[in-house]
């Protein structure tokens, strides 16, 4: 059976449907030994450095590495380091944005609970008109 062709769980289905597209079929590292990729010795990793740059599903590749937390190897153009100093950014970022918006909150609400209460200074008392504590 040819390698781009996936079994089929019903027996209905013909075995001979084609396999739809992946990113990792157009990868420019597709022919090159993946030891290389995951190599810790300095000159590997700049090498399969050099094969990313090109790529043209770099973006794709990174994407996978970051979203299933690839812990090991140059996936994307970036190395494992390279992707945890991302991602502490990117948590460092989000945390920050949260952190604005609970104090723009906290802010809101303490403005409402300002003009609640000059609000509820400024109305007159029942009965007494608000011009009477003024001429007492």
């Amino acid at each position: 059976m040819p390698r781009n062709f996936i079994p089929r769980p019903s027996h209905y289905a013909p075995d001979t449907l084609p396999k739809p597209p992946a990113w990792q079929d157009e990868a420019a590292c597709g022919g090159i030994d993946n030891s290389l990729f995951f190599s810790l010795a300095a000159i590997d990793i700049a090498q399969a450095k050099s094969h990313c740059g090109p790529c043209p599903v770099r973006s794709q590749c990174l994407t996978h590495a970051l979203t299933v937390r690839e812990d090991h190897g140059v996936w994307g153009g970036l190395d494992e380091f390279e992707r945890a100093g991302l991602l502490k950014d990117v948590r460092r970022a989000a945390e920050r944005q949260r952190r604005l918006e609970r104090e723009r909150e906290k802010a809101a609400e303490q403005r409402a609970a300002d003009a609640d209460a000059q609000s509820a200074e400024q109305e007159p008392v029942q009965g007494r008109p608000a011009d009477a504590t003024a001429a007492a």
